[in-house]
């Protein structure tokens, strides 16, 4: 798949990154003092309100404006906005990994954690089951790069994304309402409330419908549609501030889902007798051992068995308490979730009962930090500690009785319990020099019960136990086990500020991501033995500044990463199924860079650009595989070698208050591999998404606006398993063109 250019291209591009940030920060001494006005972004990265300019980190910031200009609606529009981030999904519609800089957990199980922490008003959401959900109200996200384990906790090797909802305000009683119509039958529905009930206390509801009645997947099994979507969501937040020294949020959100899932592309084995022109295994002209094959082409059309319920019923309570003691502030920032889940998938691709799953998740969640922060004339500083349990019940009901003339039952029930203690200081050695320390310790232990039954329903026998039909459900795999990880996450850095508009930073830290457990399907109890902690070391500098002589912000990084026990998704073919599971690699490289741009210029009044830049290369240790061993040099999933974001917007005023709005964006990804063995069927090529959107506003009071998402329809692989020695494989395709209308209108 790697093309013969690729490593000339990048080091022309890594050149001309190097002469940008050497050209920019020349450009510092230029500047003028006088020019377009650029304002400060405030950042929670180091869990205080900082300017981006103080904190050494590498972090994307994306304000309300954006969000809803560019419609954000889930963790996977993320990706968008910031370079070496790449956010696909496992299945249509559902189940995000998020991947920073090559680190990612390339899994879809309920019971295992991601490996970029996702944070929502400073609760960390524990499965990757959590990660589907829609965004409304929101103050703002953040991506912070690279290990944040000393501040966020074991599971955060890549990175983590803070997720900021808009709080309630005393100023005054306002509101907003918007929606939208789109094709595919589309309809959205948001609103706000801002209530303050006195000078002390004010609430805040909050809600969004979905409402899809056409899905972008034809199935011919079906005779219909399927991938619709019928989502609400609800969210209700107190404030409570008696006085300067005390603050108390209580936040109460709910989601119910009653929608479907989408379906990827087959792909066959077998040649057809007597076709020309058709290159097996891998095409969707290629037979299963069923005789099926899918010939249209149409990454979105096929033939699927499993029925595409997706259902979800979610409750989450959160309360944040702030004291202020004078010498320092105490925050209590507690979490609890209660989720529900059911939907299915067809992991043959094709209309027969192969490999199809119905799976039930249940997860229960409570979260406990307590945080101490406090400053001196020299120093900042923070001690806390944490404490977590959350427990995980999932069952698959799997169809096999096309292939293997039988059903399964794969059950687990896992809880997961943790504890940690931390700290972190910034020290100023110079009035513009500070040294920055982090240390955190962790405790965890994880207990799982589970397994996989063939029920043996049907005669004459079962083709994976080779048990006859009346014999009962028969054990195929079993485990009953506990285990415990201790570990250190740490930093170490320097920041240096040689004026109030330019940072200059440098640090190297360590994160851990947890151990844990497989819980797919399994035929031998040896492919449900639990995987081993990884720990990323990450080596970093970087440069931020601020230059409104020019109306340019821009930041630049270099990183280099020490990657050992990479947990990763690898093929297993010792029991009588073929599957993909969780397993460890030794030890990986990661190196690259990143550079972000925003630009106003002053001669273009009305035009903002902004621009990013990701360079990226990965290496795999040597390990072992099902077909032997795989020698060191194989590329991380999801991690291409170079990915760009860019946008465009120019606001012309129509009259004294009118104002037109265009906006252009673009995001580019280079070829990338979906599995640690860099299988070049289920491969990604370089791909670009454009999106647009054109608005008529009146200030912040009413906008009505056209708008459309991937206008060149582009065609591009997120995801793919290849399950050739079954006789198929499936393809998972981002989603297609759509375009539509939408309205907002403020109340004050």
């Amino acid at each position: 798949m790697r093309h013969s250019n690729s490593s000339n291209l990048r080091a022309r591009l890594a050149c001309g990154a190097a002469a940008a940030v050497l050209g920019l920060a020349g450009a510092a001494h230029a500047a003028e003092t006088e020019g377009v006005e650029i304002e400060a972004v405030t950042v929670t990265a180091q869990k205080r309100a900082q300017d981006t300019l103080d904190v050494g980190v590498n972090v994307a910031v994306v304000s309300a404006g954006d969000l809803q200009a560019r419609r954000v609606g889930q963790v996977s529009d993320l990706a968008a906005f910031t370079p070496n981030v790449d956010i696909k999904e496992n299945m249509p519609g559902i189940l995000p990994v998020v991947t920073i800089r090559g680190v990612g957990l390339n899994d879809f199980s309920a019971t295992n954690n991601p490996s970029a922490g996702v944070y929502v008003d400073e609760v960390y959401l524990s499965s990757l089951a959590l990660m589907n959900f829609d965004l409304f109200d929101l103050e703002r996200m953040e991506a912070l790069k690279g290990p944040q384990g000393a501040l966020y906790g074991r599971n955060s090797t890549a990175g983590a994304i803070n997720i900021v909802t808009a709080r309630p305000t005393f100023g005054g009683i306002e509101g907003r309402i918007a929606g939208g119509y789109g094709d595919y039958k589309t309809a959205e529905l948001e609103g706000m409330l801002n209530l303050p009930v006195s000078d002390s206390f004010a609430l805040r509801f909050a809600g969004k419908a979905v409402k899809q009645d056409e899905g972008f997947f034809e199935n011919r099994k079906l005779g219909r549609d399927i991938g619709r979507r019928d989502v609400r969501m609800g969210r209700l937040e107190a404030r409570w501030q008696p006085s300067d020294a005390f603050e108390a949020l209580v936040k109460l959100e709910i989601q119910k889902s009653r929608s479907e899932v989408g379906a990827p592309e087959f792909f066959g084995l077998v040649t057809p007798p007597g076709a020309k022109g058709i290159t097996c295994p891998g095409s969707a002209g290629c037979l299963d051992f069923l005789g099926y094959r899918d010939t249209d082409g149409a990454p979105f059309k096929g033939a699927w068995s499993v029925n595409p319920d997706y259902d979800v019923d979610q409750r989450a309570l959160t309360a944040r308490l702030t004291a202020d003691l004078g010498w320092a502030t105490l925050t209590s920032v507690t979490g609890y979730l209660d989720f529900k889940r059911k939907w299915g998938a067809d992991t043959d691709g094709g209309p027969y009962r192969q490999t199809d799953f119905i799976e039930r998740d249940k997860i229960d969640q409570l979260s406990q930090e307590l945080r101490l922060a406090g400053a001196t004339e020299r120093s900042d500083w923070l001690v806390g500690v944490f404490a977590s349990r959350d427990r995980v019940e999932m069952t698959y009901d799997g169809s096999l009785q096309d292939l293997f003339n039988t059903k399964t039952l794969t059950f687990t029930d896992q809880t997961a319990k943790s504890a940690a203690l931390f700290g972190n200081i910034e020290w100023k050695l110079a009035p513009t020099l500070s040294a920055l320390a982090g240390l955190r310790y962790t405790w965890e232990q994880k207990a799982n019960v589970g397994g996989d039954l063939d029920l043996v329903p049907n005669c004459p026998a079962s083709f994976l136990s080779l048990v006859p039909c009346g014999a009962g459900p028969v054990t195929l795999a079993h485990i009953d086990a506990k285990i415990s990880d201790r570990s250190w996450s740490w930093k170490l850095g320097l920041n240096w500020k040689p004026n109030p508009a330019t940072l200059v930073y440098g640090s190297v830290s360590q994160g851990v991501k947890s151990g844990g457990f497989f819980s797919g399907v399994a035929t031998t109890s040896a492919q449900l033995k639990p995987y081993a902690p990884e720990t990323l070391i990450d080596y970093e500098v970087g440069v931020k500044q601020r230059l409104s002589g020019l109306g340019l912000s821009w930041s630049g990084s270099l990183f280099y990463y020490d990657y050992s026990d990479v947990q990763t998704f690898i093929r297993d073919t010792s029991g009588g199924l073929p599957i993909q599971r969780l397993g460890n690699v030794s030890e990986a490289k990661i190196y690259g860079a990143d550079l972000d741009l925003t630009w106003s210029p002053d001669a273009l009044r009305g035009l903002d650009l902004t621009a990013g830049l990701g360079l990226l290369h990965s290496e795999l240790g040597s390990f072992a595989a099902s077909a032997g061993a795989v020698p060191k040099g194989n590329e991380l999933p999801d991690a291409p070698e170079v990915s760009l974001n860019l946008a465009a917007t120019y606001t012309v005023d129509l009259s004294d208050n009118l104002q037109g709005r265009l906006q252009v964006d673009g995001r580019y990804a280079g070829d990338m591999f979906k599995d640690a063995l860099n299988d070049p069927l289920i491969a990604t090529e370089a791909y670009w998404v454009w999106n647009a959107r054109a608005s008529l506003m009146s200030g912040s009071d009413w906008e009505v606006a056209l708008w459309g998402k991937n206008l060149a329809d582009e065609r591009y692989v997120t995801q793919g398993v290849n399950n050739l020695p079954l006789g198929f494989g499936f393809r998972v395709y981002g989603a297609p063109r759509t375009f539509g209308v939408s309205f907002s209108k403020a109340f004050r």
